[in-house]
């Protein structure tokens, strides 16, 4: 199995008004130039990264989706996601504007601290899940708890 095989292929797609797919963060492994209006970025297994859809219609907006995923290993249970192959963890998934706008936010807050939220604990993305789907507040993510999740990696390793 070559190391192709194992990456996660994501395709990006800019169609000015209409369509719009890009990744908000993510430590790309490879880049692919399609056309004009499309690009596929590769992610090593393991790695955390933000996909944004989105679309509009003749009468506004159709779709506004956010998912953080996690690429995952050939022997593990993913998750589909249009243009993500074949898929990955779902961390997060918000869809409509005012949520995927704070979401936006919350990454922002990460980057605020210093740190690639692709680096970010990955269940601080699961906890803004879970607030969100609750209509709650999420907990805000702190250089300790960042400290505290790289201890944790770097035992596990």
């Amino acid at each position: 199995m070559t190391d192709t095989v194992l990456r996660t292929r994501v395709e990006l797609l800019h169609l000015e008004g209409k369509i719009e797919r890009w990744i908000r963060f993510g430590h790309v492994a490879d880049e692919e130039i399609l056309d004009r209006r499309r690009r596929a970025f590769w992610f090593r297994p393991d790695s955390v990264f933000a996909f944004i859809r989105w679309a509009a219609g003749d009468h506004g907006t159709l779709v506004s989706r956010i998912d953080i995923l996690r690429a995952c290993h050939a022997n593990e249970a993913y998750t589909t996601i249009p243009g993500v192959a074949p898929g990955g963890e779902v961390l997060l998934r918000a869809n409509g504007w005012a949520k995927v706008e704070r979401v936006l936010q919350l990454i922002d807050q990460v980057e605020a601290l210093g740190v690639q939220p692709a680096d970010a604990c990955p269940d601080h993305w699961r906890h803004i899940h879970n607030r969100l789907a609750a209509a709650e507040e999420p907990r805000p993510y702190t250089v300790r708890r960042h400290a505290a999740w790289l201890s944790r990696r770097s035992m596990n390793r």
